[in-house]
């Protein structure tokens, strides 16, 4: 979990970053030069802020799987009903932390950066 708390304060901080020097980057294209500059950072701060738009979804996603009720069968003992519907939170877990720490490398194949 502290992992996850690194990355999301890592992307808050670099959402920040990117915005406030904006106006830097931005300039660079009103020379011909000097243009490249302009297009790459806009490129990468698509990908921050696709970064976010990612990890949101994930959150969102796991929300609507966790509060869903698990699908137990009633034949079945409570210790395998109960083992049953950890395994499913684990599962749901794992497929989140998934999405969090693979989303700069999705971000990455799609931008191509």
């Amino acid at each position: 979990m502290e992992t996850y708390r690194r990355n999301a304060a890592r992307r808050w901080a670099l959402t920040l970053l990117y915005t406030a020097i904006a106006p830097v980057p931005l300039s660079s294209f009103a020379g011909e030069p000097t243009s490249n500059v302009g297009k790459n950072f806009l490129r990468s701060y698509a990908g921050v802020c696709l970064e976010g738009a990612i990890i949101a979804l994930a959150c969102i996603i796991f929300s609507v799987m966790a509060t869903s009720p698990p699908a137990v069968d009633p034949n079945v003992s409570a210790v395998t009903a109960v083992w049953s519907y950890v395994g499913e939170l684990i599962f749901n877990l794992l497929v989140l932390v998934g999405a969090v720490r693979m989303s700069d490398r999705i971000v990455k194949e799609i931008l191509g950066l």
